[in-house]
């Protein structure tokens, strides 16, 4: 099972601790990548339209700032270091011993700056996302896109690939059309009828994650297990699961809540 999630948008800074140490990242093959987005990242948030080449407003300007700085600020556990509405509901960082063994082998977090992290992985708060034509660089999804593939194509390969990522993570990688692919839609029903959601399908997936790393027995290895087991959480956190065939090889998980 490996299950890919998003970055939140927004993050804790560590308060101690030491820089994070590149080369003792997960994917090791990704190092060269990471500092050439690091360094570049940097520059580019130093500069007097740092917020208009980064796409954010005036009130992520102290997120920007940090940037300038990230071989030198604390850094965490990614575990801790991704907050919000998917990572609450996830509980990464509340784990056992056993589950977050588990989580650190089959959760991946696709990140605009790490290209793919662990929730182990010792990492600073940052602010970048995918979509970003980052100067230097260029467009990061298309950049990331050939390292990716040889650190995720093989954790996927004859496994269940459970992608809770957003468009713009998912252009960085997919998996191949042989690999047992779901993506996690949430749907709402009201008065009989369903419909797409925003607002409950971050905790939703995050729900989901968390039963994936907890439940008692085999981790799931194809998507009619990863359906078997989002079925658990029908008549609790879910009104219904189902499984819908895709085109290109994956398939979509269908969440429905109230």
């Amino acid at each position: 099972m490996l299950i890919l999630l998003p970055p939140s948008e927004g993050k804790s800074p560590a308060t101690a601790g030491t820089p994070v140490d590149l080369a003792a990242l997960s994917a090791p093959s990704l190092t060269r990548h990471r500092t050439k987005v690091m360094r570049a990242l940097a520059k580019a948030s130093a500069r007097k339209n740092a917020l208009h080449v980064l796409g954010v407003g005036p009130s992520l300007a102290e997120d920007v700032a940090r940037n300038t700085r990230l071989d030198s600020e604390p850094a965490a556990r990614a575990a801790s270091v991704y907050t919000g509405v998917l990572y609450a509901a996830a509980g990464l960082d509340d784990l056992t011993v056993e589950q977050a063994a588990l989580a650190a082998a089959s959760v991946r977090t696709v990140s605009a700056l790490w290209g793919a992290v662990s929730p182990d992985d010792v990492i600073p708060a940052y602010r970048l996302s995918m979509g970003t034509d980052l100067p230097g660089v260029g467009p990061l999804a298309p950049t990331w896109r050939p390292h990716l593939e040889k650190v995720l194509s093989p954790l996927a390969t004859g496994d269940v690939v459970v992608d809770c990522r957003s468009a713009a993570y998912l252009a960085a990688w997919k998996p191949a059309k042989s690999t047992d692919w779901v993506s996690v839609r949430v749907l709402r029903e009201l008065d009989g009828k369903r419909s797409v959601v925003s607002h409950n399908a971050k905790h939703t997936r995050g729900v989901l994650t968390r039963h994936l790393l907890t439940r008692a027995g085999e981790q799931p290895r194809t998507a009619e297990e990863v359906l078997k087991a989002a079925h658990e959480l029908v008549g609790g956190a879910l009104l219904d699961a189902t499984l819908l065939d895709g085109k290109n090889g994956a398939s979509t998980l269908e969440l429905v809540v109230v």
